[in-house]
């Protein structure tokens, strides 16, 4: 029976599904789909930033009522939360940014000392930011918090390296890429804490997803492969959904139920 880090046979159930190699390409996936179905919905579609951040936040709460009530992880109903909570960290940005002329270099400090707070009352209240021991309502709600604003924080540092700083969509690609690589090294090489070592990743994955997605999508003219929001949304939520019906029958990525005495601890 597989155990947490706590060393002991596990009884409850776990909310949020393990890491592996799947969880990776589609938490990229969902951070590029969030990028460009913020831009299709708000600018190709003409919805404008307002409505489209209230039906996307509209959305993202249902699913996420439907998410913490569940008794168990499930693949297709965590994931799609994934994806609305990336739509929606875009638009909180892109809100702030595009209107009410922010500047990038704000929004991305103040997200992060957001996160950074959410991050340390988690830790305080918690005394874990483990995701092997998300089995409380409240642990959960720090763990999706936590999310929010790391897709939020991501959109603006994207943004501020490969547009206000010119360094271009391929080349903050590249940037953040390496920046993971680095984290893997620590962690596998110098043996990096795996919680330190997952958050600093996950981080770095939404500004290298929304690099990939304005890459992809952006036209050649502004540096990007010309693909369009609409053929990239729909090639990248296709292999998420490929994978996602993988994942729930296959079974791979569930964590056993966390320790039973840990609920005494909760």
């Amino acid at each position: 029976m597989p155990r947490t880090e706590l060393g002991e046979p596990s009884s409850l159930s776990n909310k949020v599904p393990e890491v592996t190699i799947y969880f990776w390409i589609i938490k990229v996936m969902a951070t590029t789909v969030g990028e460009t179905a913020a831009d299709l919905l708000s600018m190709r579609l003409d919805f404008g930033l307002t409505v489209t951040s209230y039906a996307m936040s509209a959305a993202f709460i249902g699913f996420l009522m439907l998410q913490v009530r569940a008794r168990r992880y499930q693949p297709p109903l965590y994931w799609v939360t994934v994806v609305l909570i990336s739509i929606v960290g875009t638009l909180i940005s892109d809100n702030l940014v595009d209107g009410m002329g922010i500047s990038l270099v704000t929004t991305s400090i103040a997200f992060g000392v957001v996160l950074a707070a959410v991050f340390t009352i988690w830790f305080v209240t918690e005394r874990t930011l483990s995701i092997h021991t998300i089995f409380t309502v409240r642990r959960e709600l720090f763990y999706w918090a936590a999310i929010l604003f790391t897709f939020a924080m991501g959109t603006s540092v994207g943004d501020l390296l490969a547009e206000r700083l010119d360094l271009g969509y391929g080349q903050a690609l590249t940037v953040f890429g390496a920046m993971i690589g680095v984290v893997a090294l620590l962690h596998y090489a110098l043996k990096m804490d795996g919680i330190l070592s997952f958050w600093l990743a996950y981080i770095l994955t939404r500004p290298l997803g929304a690099s990939l997605g304005d890459l992809l999508a952006k036209p050649l003219i502004a540096g990007g492969w010309g693909w369009g929001t609409i053929t990239t949304s729909l090639i990248f939520l296709a292999v998420i959904l490929l994978l996602v019906a993988y994942l729930t029958i296959s079974r791979l990525d569930q964590i056993s139920p966390a320790p039973a005495e840990a609920q005494s601890d909760a």
